[in-house]
């Protein structure tokens, strides 16, 4: 549901009644995430996806339905169901699908508000939403801030709002989306509880060392993937918002000088193009003590082995040194800057989930990873 938080937030201040479908799970070769949203509003309008166009038409209508009827219902979509065919899942996975409607007579339209004014704005916040349970649970809302404060719950069970709200903060630490499982002990209704946990955080940041031709492509492509890109070099004449336009933020310092007093945190990707000793070297050393994402160096591959020399000379172990992508991108042959970004991206795409960077053809792993790198989790809670 955050993920389409801006149109859904307009919808609300113009006083739209509308049902959201949000996939809660997923199995196999399923084409969207947990967190992925269609939501059609009375007019018809729908905004959003849950299946990439697979089942859409079979979701436009249960939500629909539960505009009309005001009842929150889970529905489950998969290849080996009769009716596969017929929905348009024919990849092979299987979807769980939750409809809520939020209509302006219903108590939990505030709390979803909240929320989606938060996400649409860039604030952090989190909602947890019972996906399996008592039906008369599904679907309530629990808006969670940074700060651990909560607003909404699931139906008079304060217990249960604590142990859920201190649950949904944790995957928010880590801004990420995905289920949660509270034991029957901790749901204090008899039986474990499954719960859907979107997260909403500010884009990750990516910042690009050196005021190079290279670094305009890939400032291009973080901007692409969603990152919040700053581009920082030393030299003034080229670091210039008409070199680098679609930078989010220019800075002009020495690029370990600069880091060392800018946020980071485990999302931040460092992409260090300046190939250069002088600032290489104090940024390098630097940046392989931070708990970032990511740290790669541009250069040949002699100036990758000199490079690591001159780092070990200043104190840098193997293990910190294990850590650095150089040189810097995945193996595409590129020759352009542009073809050079799309490789740096590459690599931290594959970096990021786990992805081995080899060509789907005749490989026998997964399409879509699922291991901790990933956006979405499974949390186990017993209170």
């Amino acid at each position: 549901m955050l993920d389409i938080a801006e149109e859904l937030n307009r919808w609300v201040e113009q006083g739209r009644d509308f049902a959201v479908a949000t996939v809660v799970a997923v199995g196999g070769s399923a084409p969207r995430q947990p967190g992925a949203a269609l939501a059609v509003d009375r007019d018809g309008t729908a905004i959003g996806s849950v299946s990439g166009g697979c089942v859409e038409g079979a979701v436009y209508e249960l939500c629909g339905q539960a505009l009309d009827d005001g009842i929150t219902v889970r529905e489950r979509f998969g290849y080996s169901d009769e009716d596969a065919f017929a929905v348009g899942l024919t990849c092979g996975g299987v979807i769980d699908i939750l409809v809520t409607p939020v209509r302006a007579d219903d108590p939990a339209r505030a709390v979803f508000a909240a929320a989606l004014a938060a996400a649409a704005r860039g604030r952090a916040a989190t909602v947890a939403r019972i996906t399996d349970g008592p039906a008369e649970l599904l679907g309530h809302p629990l808006l969670v801030h940074p700060d651990g404060s909560y607003e909404g719950g699931f139906g008079g069970h304060p217990e249960l709002d604590r142990t859920a709200a201190a649950d949904a903060r944790a995957m928010l630490d880590a801004g990420r989306t995905g289920s949660v499982t509270i034991g029957a002990e901790g749901s204090r209704c008899g039986q474990p509880l499954t719960l859907l946990v979107e997260s909403s955080v500010p884009p990750p940041r990516m910042i690009v060392f050196g005021a190079i031709d290279f670094a305009s492509a890939l400032v291009r492509a973080g901007k692409f993937l969603g990152y919040h890109v700053t581009l920082c070099d030393a030299r003034p004449v080229f670091a210039t918002k008409a070199r680098f336009p679609e930078a989010d933020e220019l800075v002009v310092d020495w690029p370990h000088r600069y880091l060392a007093t800018t946020d980071v945190d485990a999302r931040t990707v460092l992409c260090v193009l300046t190939h250069d000793a002088k600032f290489d070297v104090p940024l390098l050393e630097l940046a392989l003590r931070l708990p970032v994402a990511y740290v790669g160096a541009m250069g040949s591959r002699r100036t990758h082995l000199e490079r690591n020399d001159r780092l070990r000379d200043v104190g840098v172990t193997e293990l910190e040194l294990a850590r650095l992508h150089s040189p810097i991108g995945l193996d595409l042959g590129a020759r352009t800057p542009e073809e050079t970004a799309l490789s740096i991206a590459a690599e931290i795409v594959a970096d990021r989930r786990g992805g081995s960077g080899v060509p789907l053809k005749g490989a026998h792993t997964p399409i879509h990873h699922e291991d901790g790198r990933t956006s979405t989790g499974l949390i186990t809670s017993v209170a």
